[in-house]
């Protein structure tokens, strides 16, 4: 007889459902910018770093670039993302957040604000700030 694998002892379950919760807790807040949680991150990862290439997105943002180009394409329709070729290879393309762009992350980060607060009144601030140290060890070691 197999053994039926409770949720308490997944944890892929428990990571997912967390992911769902703190995704919608986020676009609650984010969406009053016009941007999804996944825009806003590309939207922040650009407004640190500008003229970033496809590859470099996807590698910090550990998104495929099929999905990442997919999530570039209304941020570029709605002109909040600009590509150009690069000065050091014309035959790669750089991203950065034109005008409109900087200003549309601007008030999105504002909410991004209210988000991280409200979250860190369920989980308390020092206990947050272990949970993404944890998580992003998670990821540097899943790619190393």
């Amino acid at each position: 007889m197999t053994k039926r694998v409770t949720r308490e002892e997944c944890n892929c379950f428990a990571l997912r459902q967390a992911a769902r919760f703190v995704t919608q807790l986020y676009e609650r807040h984010l969406s009053q910018a016009g941007v999804t949680a996944a825009q806003f991150t590309i939207l922040s990862r650009l407004a640190g770093r500008p003229d970033a290439t496809a590859a470099e997105l996807s590698d910090d943002l550990v998104m495929d670039r099929t999905t990442l180009v997919r999530a570039l394409k209304p941020l570029q329709r709605d002109a909040l993302v600009v590509s150009a070729a690069s000065e050091h290879d014309t035959r790669v393309l750089v991203y950065r957040l034109s005008a409109s762009g900087l200003r549309r992350y601007e008030k999105a980060h504002a909410l991004w604000q209210d988000a991280q607060a409200e979250f860190e009144r369920y989980v308390k601030r020092d206990r947050a700030k272990a949970l993404r140290a944890e998580l992003f060890a998670l990821t540097k070691a899943a790619s190393a």
